[in-house]
Parts: C-alpha cells; sequence; structure tokens
C-alpha cells in the first residue's frame, strides 16, 4: 500500500462520494485495507441507511411540545420511557408543558388530601378534646398569686435579668407572642405596674414595616402608642432563610419598666422560693 493509494481512496469518498463497494472496484483494494485507509472520514449522506426509529423520534419532539409528558410520549408511540426521555430530555419546558406538570401538581396534592382527610379529622377531634380538658385546670378567672408565679416564671425565661459578671437590677421582657405579652402584663398591673408606666420598643427586620408594626402592638394589647420609643430595626441577611416574614411579622415587642430595681427583687425572691419548693422531696410525702 502506498501513499498514493491512500491518497486516492480518500479523494474517492471526499470528492466523488463513492461508497466503500465503489471504492474498492475502482482501487482494487480489499474491504478491510479501505476501511483503514478511510480512518476518520465520515461517509457521504447518500450511503447512510435511514434509521427505522427517526420517524418515532420527529413524533415525540412533536408530542413533547404540544405538552405531553415523557409516560405519555412513551405509552403512544409504545416504547420505553427511557428512549422516550432520551429523545426529548434536550428539549426546553415550553408553556404547555408547565401546564401539564402544574395540573398534575394539583391532582397529587388533591388524592393526597383526600387520602388523610380522615386520619386529619380524627387527629384534630382528638386534640380538641384534650384541649378542653386541659382548660379545665385552669378554670376561669385566674388569681392574684396565679398571676405572680406565672409572670415571675416567664420573666425568668425571656426576660433580661442580672449576671455575676454584670449587674442589671431592671425589668426588661422581650416576646413576639402577643398571648405571652398580654399574660405578662396582666402581672405588672397586680405588681401594681399600670400599662401606661412602661416604654415600649419594636425590634424588628429593615424587610418589614416598623411603624405598622408598633400600631399593630398597641392595638392587640392596649398600649398607649404615646410610649413606644424609636424601633430597632435589624439589618436584613438575604443569606439567612427567615420563615418570621410576610403580613403576620411584626417583629419583637420589648417591655422596659422604668424605676424597677425593687420589681425585679421581687421576682428574684419568687422564683428562689419556686426552685426551693421544687426541690423540697419532703413536700411531696
Amino acid at each position: 500500500m502506498t501513499d498514493s493509494d491512500a491518497a486516492e481512496v480518500r479523494r474517492l469518498r471526499t470528492e466523488e462520494q463513492l461508497s466503500v463497494r465503489e471504492i474498492r472496484d475502482r482501487t482494487g483494494l480489499g474491504r478491510n485495507r479501505v476501511y483503514d485507509l478511510l480512518r476518520g472520514v465520515p461517509p457521504p449522506e447518500r450511503t447512510r441507511r435511514p434509521n427505522a426509529k427517526d420517524a418515532l423520534r420527529a413524533e415525540a419532539v412533536a408530542l413533547r411540545a404540544a405538552g405531553q409528558s415523557v409516560p405519555d410520549i412513551a405509552r403512544r408511540l409504545g416504547v420505553s420511557r427511557s428512549t422516550a426521555y432520551l429523545w426529548v430530555r434536550d428539549l426546553p419546558p415550553d408553556h404547555q408543558s408547565e401546564i401539564g406538570l402544574e395540573r398534575r401538581r394539583v391532582r397529587s396534592r388533591a388524592m393526597t388530601e383526600a387520602r388523610w382527610a380522615a386520619h386529619r379529622r380524627t387527629r384534630d377531634e382528638a386534640q380538641a378534646a384534650v384541649h378542653a380538658t386541659a382548660a379545665e385546670v385552669v378554670g376561669g378567672r385566674l388569681e392574684e398569686r396565679d398571676l405572680l408565679l406565672l409572670g415571675a416564671a416567664i420573666y425568668w425565661c425571656e426576660g433580661a435579668k442580672s449576671k455575676p459578671w454584670r449587674r442589671y437590677d431592671h425589668v426588661q421582657f422581650v416576646n413576639t407572642d402577643p398571648g405571652l405579652l398580654a399574660l405578662f402584663l396582666r402581672f405588672l398591673e397586680t405588681c401594681g405596674v399600670d400599662r401606661a408606666a412602661p416604654t415600649y420598643r419594636v425590634s424588628i427586620h429593615e424587610s418589614a414595616d416598623p411603624v405598622a408594626a408598633a400600631e399593630w402592638w398597641a392595638e392587640e394589647l392596649g398600649l398607649p402608642l404615646t410610649r413606644f420609643q424609636r424601633a430597632n430595626v435589624k439589618r436584613h441577611n438575604p443569606v439567612t432563610v427567615r420563615r418570621n416574614t410576610g403580613e403576620g411579622y411584626r417583629g419583637c415587642l420589648v417591655i422596659n419598666v422604668p424605676r424597677s430595681r425593687e420589681l425585679y427583687w421581687r421576682i428574684e425572691g419568687m422564683i428562689a422560693e419556686l426552685f426551693r419548693s421544687a426541690a423540697d422531696r419532703t413536700s411531696m410525702n
């Protein structure tokens, strides 16, 4: 085999677009030799055999453009899902496809709801029964002692406290729960602190409306809006995933009681006695 043979074989393929059989007839070379010389040279289009599934592939593309899902395409064309997926995987989802996907999501949610509806009803009824039984323990109106003990306990959980390394004999309470804040305000009233005495401040992220939040807290808890100080606005960090957003987000309410050193000492005394009583095992006998 000479260089001239190789050059001639490649010329016949690229210029005259001959098939392997035609090149063999023209040059007299063997089949394997011709294939070796043509390595890397693509065959002409006219020599390509038609693919029996080309028509099915084209139909799959058309069905996908019409919004059909891969399982639907496979079922209609009689091919496997993997084959249908390979044919249409590079097609971007169009508007019709998104509509079909959303319909399937809605149908799936409806089926899930129907499957679990009875379970949820049973659970909700059981929860309501437990709530009713627990409410009977509380009874009606809270007495003064109840309010004092509850107020001292929730303050010790959520309020500002003195530390061995930092003296802070001052009552300041911060929370987001309107019910807990209302209970603490009742505690203050039991201790002789009117709602017009403390100062109030909203602590809220800058993505919300601090003025609207202050107005909401004042109305919800019956507080004088004139006692609200400038809000503490927190810088928003977009990296942090926060759940406390939207219309229902009104930040934290800070209750600051002026000249409250003695009140703080009273809370300390009640908590110390509660802790002592809880640790006294003889009282259980």
